[in-house]
């Protein structure tokens, strides 16, 4: 094997191509300018998660006098806190270290910038340059905040997901700018954590691309716990007094205004793609990312790109699948139809998670279909654990006909309700290989365990469902 692929990232898109290149045979070089890891270990999804555990416990605490356990206080110490997180971040990142070093992928710290289509200028932290040539060359520079163009947003203090992560202290109050899932997480932990939590979007609802029932009846918790939610609301400004900050806000009908001591900007992310000098290299991008084909190539002969740089799936698994088909791509020819079904998690509490169409996509695209529906109220590992909140949510399409029988396909499933997240990946599998509500109604499943609920929604489209009244 003479193939030589440099890749440009160490995050989850980056290190999984250079691992699975590297099984394949290539010569790999790796280049990050940062920490290996990406957004997702170092500032994201890994970080958020500890903090997310954190607060999960305190809600656990707050209501254990239903276990029949008495707790007679308890403290929070964000010294602990920050030290946890950082020692899993710590313990992952080295794994990634030695998975690439195990695999023999070099990798040249640095930050990279295309010098032509086939030659990448590493620029070290020394001042010091180094030139690396390869057969393909991979981008997976990942993403960063977005700052928004709001008057203010740029006051000192404010803070975006990169900065929340590292508080020394739970503050008193704490608005969220972008009720999307990185701010409805940040606020789902501050709530728990004991923080007066405000959350303004702009869209009518918070979490717009999630199922609407899902939501409606998300939106009524979070206010059942405190939070205050304001959605068709756009801040147009902000100050700062001497103990607080000041949004000014404004709705169809009205203005109003919201204080909070501390406040998040977290309106979404987009691609990093400024520093990487594109232009000489002549690949096609916009602001939404890097074009890209089915199988992650650029319009570029050998230059791919993969993750959060081409803007196609902002999220962590999405990359590191697309760095295994652009791998295998370049290595060994494998074609990729860019279908791949996508699961979305979200970390709230309740979690939410959703894979496929959801009733309004249905709705939109035309499509004849049918839907069920099973609360976790209904369900006897859910109310063991003390979380009855939520509910799955399957949705099916008719695809053929057997004996007179229409056969419904499963297109799409929503989760709100207890490990949401780990529920939805039969979801995934179902949906993804285009399983029929007949495979899961004769697939049967253990008990007592949470994943009941979902063959109970899929057996309500049937009118079949055992622990719930089914109707028409």
């Amino acid at each position: 094997m003479d193939k030589s692929i440099i890749i440009i990232g160490g995050g989850p898109a980056g290190y999984t191509a250079a691992i699975r290149a590297a099984q394949l045979g290539a010569k790999v070089t790796l280049v990050e300018k940062d920490e290996l890891g990406g957004t997702c270990l170092n500032r994201g999804c890994i970080p958020t998660k500890a903090l997310y555990r954190t607060a999960e416990i305190v809600n656990t605490l707050r209501n254990v006098d239903q276990f029949g356990i008495r707790v007679e206080g308890y403290g929070i110490d964000v010294n602990k806190i920050q030290e946890r997180k950082r020692t899993i971040v710590k313990q992952l990142v080295s794994g990634i270290q030695q998975l690439l070093k195990a695999n023999k992928v070099e990798v040249v710290k640095g930050r990279a910038q295309f010098k032509n289509e086939s030659t990448v200028t590493v620029i070290k932290d020394d001042g010091s340059e180094e030139e690396l040539r390869g057969n393909d060359i991979i981008i997976a520079s990942g993403s960063k905040p977005m700052l928004p163009p709001i008057p203010g947003a740029n006051l000192e203090g404010i803070m975006l997901s990169d900065d929340i992560l590292d508080f020394t202290e739970v503050p008193k109050s704490l608005a969220v700018i972008g009720g999307g899932v990185i701010g409805m997480e940040f606020a789902a932990i501050f709530n728990a954590l004991g923080t007066k939590v405000t959350v303004v979007e702009y869209m009518p609802s918070i979490l717009p691309m999630a199922d609407s029932d899902i939501i409606k009846r998300f939106t009524a918790i979070q206010k059942k716990k405190g939070m205050e939610i304001f959605a068709s609301t756009k801040v147009i400004g902000i100050e700062k007094s001497e103990y607080e900050y000041i949004l000014n806000c404004e709705t169809k009908k009205s203005t109003t205004k919201i204080a909070a001591e501390k406040v998040l900007l977290s309106v979404g992310r987009v691609p990093l793609i400024e520093e990487l000098n594109l232009q000489a290299a002549g690949i096609g991008f916009d602001r939404k990312g890097v074009e890209v084909d089915s199988n992650f190539r650029t319009n570029v002969k050998g230059i791919y790109a993969i993750g959060d740089i081409n803007g196609k799936a902002m999220l962590a698994h999405a990359a590191a699948h697309q760095g295994i088909k652009a791998a295998e791509h370049i290595v060994i020819g494998r074609e990729s139809d860019d279908k791949s079904v996508v699961p979305s998690c979200i970390f709230t509490f309740p979690e939410i998670a959703s894979v496929g169409i959801t009733e309004e996509m249905a709705k939109e695209q035309g499509i004849n279909y049918k839907m069920g529906k099973f609360l976790f109220g209904a369900n006897g590992k859910a109310l063991t654990l003390g979380e009855p909140e939520g509910m799955v949510k399957v949705i099916s399409k008719a695809r053929d006909e057997v004996e007179g029988e229409k056969i419904e396909e499963i297109i799409g499933i929503h989760i709100m309700g207890p490990h949401a997240s780990d529920i939805i990946h039969e979801g995934t599998l179902v949906v993804s290989t285009g399983l029929r509500v007949e495979d899961v109604i004769e697939t049967m499943h253990a008990h007592p365990t949470l994943a009941e609920a979902f063959s109970e929604a899929v057996m309500a489209i049937k009118g079949q469902s055992i622990h719930q009244v089914n109707r028409g």
